[in-house]
């Protein structure tokens, strides 16, 4: 009989975590989550695509290597994804000592304690494009030259480049996925694609006047999340571990984004949209465009989800919860926000 395979998820609350979560499920994993134990929980993605009954939690933190070793032993998994980071760019200028710690430093914990337990674990890393910063070539690749712009490309650099000296120093299974921008209606609101989406509902319902933006003209290649967890799956079921850059290969503008968030609602983007200074970037990256032929090839894999369908599934979305909220029902981030203590683990008395 063929023994079921187990994953430990860093971030499983996260997007990306429980997009993961939930594909691996039904690939009959047994999946296990790390989240980080503070005073207001945040499942809120997991009980929206109802699988928190279905995962064991472990409460760890990224900083505390112990806690990390802990998670280890009680999965015992075949594979690691790690997805926890502090995973937003603008926040990292303001604490770029705390994303050096949750973003960098963190890999090189998980890394040694996987080592150390069982260094046959199958490892993935979640990189990011933002490492590619603002070098002026592109479709951006695996040979691409990397410029980061923000204390937190920097810090997802070094975990980067310490991902490969493991498996190349030590012989470990570790895979960099350098991850374009992806999009889901599970995505955190302080992420422009969803800043967008969410305020252009409230203001089709009334219930907003303005949406504020900082630079309109940076480009990005945004693709369907839930599409992207895949890759990161296919990653680690190679003979041989090795990093992929995952993307459309279409590059389109925040404007553009816009443009067509409002055209869902027939609304004029420009009586609503303001721009604020004060959102722009310390340092802007201007293009990010990626090349995910290797992907395509060694992974068999390729996007699906068109740039106008995204910001369709998106707006849906949005526009559900708020009316939805106006006539009275919970809302999807009001739902149940714990998990009771019988259903997480914790270390070994």
């Amino acid at each position: 009989m063929k023994k079921q395979k187990s994953a430990l998820i860093t971030g499983i609350t996260g997007q990306d975590g429980a997009y993961l979560a939930n594909f691996l499920l039904k690939k009959n994993y047994r999946v296990f989550g790390t989240f980080r134990r503070i005073s207001s929980p945040n499942f809120w993605r997991l009980l929206s695509l109802n699988i928190q009954d279905k995962i064991q939690l472990i409460p760890a933190d990224l900083i505390d290597d112990s806690s990390l070793k802990e998670s280890l032993r009680i999965s015992n998994p075949d594979e690691v994804y790690h997805l926890a980071a502090q995973s937003y760019v603008g926040t990292s200028f303001d604490q770029p000592i705390t994303s050096g710690e949750f973003s960098g430093l963190a890999v090189a914990r998980m890394l040694e304690s996987i080592r150390q337990y069982n260094s046959k674990i199958k490892f993935y890393q979640a990189s990011s494009s933002e490492m590619f910063g603002n070098i002026k070539s592109y479709p951006q690749n695996e040979t691409t030259t990397f410029s980061p712009q923000s204390p937190y490309a920097t810090a997802k650099l070094y975990g980067y480049h310490l991902t490969k000296i493991y498996r190349e120093g030590y012989g470990m299974f570790a895979s960099n996925g350098i991850l374009f921008n992806h999009e889901s209606p599970l995505r955190g609101l302080e992420f422009v694609s969803r800043k967008i989406t969410n305020s252009v509902a409230k203001i089709s319902l009334g219930m907003q006047k303005s949406l504020y933006l900082g630079n309109l003209s940076a480009k990005r290649d945004w693709g369907l999340a839930s599409e992207y967890v895949e890759c990161m799956w296919k990653m680690l079921q190679q003979k041989k571990s090795d990093d992929y850059v995952i993307a459309t290969g279409e590059s389109h503008t925040v404007q553009e984004f816009v443009e067509k968030a409002f055209q869902y609602v027939n609304l004029d983007w420009k009586k609503y949209v303001k721009t604020d200074k004060k959102l722009f970037r310390i340092l802007e990256v201007d293009v990010l465009q990626g090349d995910s032929s290797k992907a395509q090839k060694s992974l068999n894999w390729k996007p699906k989800t068109t740039f106008n369908d995204l910001v369709s599934i998106m707006m849906e979305s949005d526009l559900k919860r708020w009316s939805d909220y106006k006539n009275g029902k919970i809302f999807p981030w009001d739902a149940l926000s714990s998990i009771d203590e019988h259903k997480t683990f914790t270390r070994s008395k």
